[in-house]
């Protein structure tokens, strides 16, 4: 097993883990690349350890950006596509005070993740896990972070080119958001989010988990408050953010 094949199968099979690691298995012929994109590969000095602690750990990533930032302290901050006011209000917050000693990892989906790499980018840099094809801005809003991220962060997939963002690609996105960071911040999450794939991913590796309280009457909320009760760390003032 080579780099140049780990990544002429995820050009063929457009970045899927199972499919790459069956074309492994059978010792699928492949075509030596002339020219590689950029890539980062399981085997590469730069590839992030924790990634390998995952069950299923890409193969490959293709990035954009200071791929050195990989080897800096993370925070991993996710939540709601459609954040509340108290939700936008303390993902500044938190923000601001994390970037300033983490970067802060998210996923580049509208809402809290958004926001999340826009105030990271205020203060430090930021890195972006993409669920569609490293060339592929999506959502479309968001084409001018994409742009300020890759040039002042690091943006990341396990999917080439112009992939495109199917349904199936975010929890697995999400299981890289998760590995990447030392914790994860959850700020805002109804009980049926996909922000809770984040969460579980983030447990079975062991690492922290972090959130905000909320009304008991809020919907919006009803995640992060069974988290608490579930033995999730709460931020209830800037001390609680420092600890982190």
């Amino acid at each position: 097993m080579t780099k140049d094949q780990l990544v002429a199968y995820s050009l063929k099979y457009d970045g899927d883990t199972n499919e790459i690691k069956k074309a492994l298995a059978r010792h699928e012929p492949y075509e030596p690349l002339l020219d590689l994109p950029k890539v980062i590969s399981i085997f590469d000095e730069a590839y992030p350890e924790s990634l390998r602690e995952l069950s299923e750990p890409p193969y490959v990533l293709y990035y954009k950006g200071d791929i050195n930032l990989l080897k800096r302290e993370a925070v991993s901050i996710v939540g709601s596509r459609k954040p509340i006011a108290y939700a936008i209000n303390q993902t500044q917050r938190i923000v601001k005070i994390l970037a300033k000693k983490y970067i802060i990892v998210s996923g580049l989906a509208k809402g809290i993740d958004a926001l999340a790499h826009f105030e990271s980018l205020r203060v430090n840099s930021t890195i972006a896990i993409l669920g569609c094809g490293i060339d592929y801005v999506y959502p479309i809003e968001n084409k001018t972070l994409y742009r300020s991220i890759e040039e002042n962060g690091l943006i990341l997939s396990e999917y080439p080119s112009l992939s495109l963002p199917l349904k199936h690609h975010f929890p697995h996105r999400n299981r890289i958001v998760a590995a990447l960071g030392k914790a994860v911040v959850v700020i805002q999450a109804d009980l049926k989010s996909g922000t809770m794939i984040t969460v579980n991913e983030a447990l079975n590796l062991g690492k922290e988990v972090y959130t905000i309280p909320y009304e008991l009457s809020s919907i919006e909320g009803q995640g992060c408050n069974l988290l608490i009760q579930q033995g999730a760390n709460m931020i209830l003032d800037d001390d609680d953010i420092l600890s982190i």
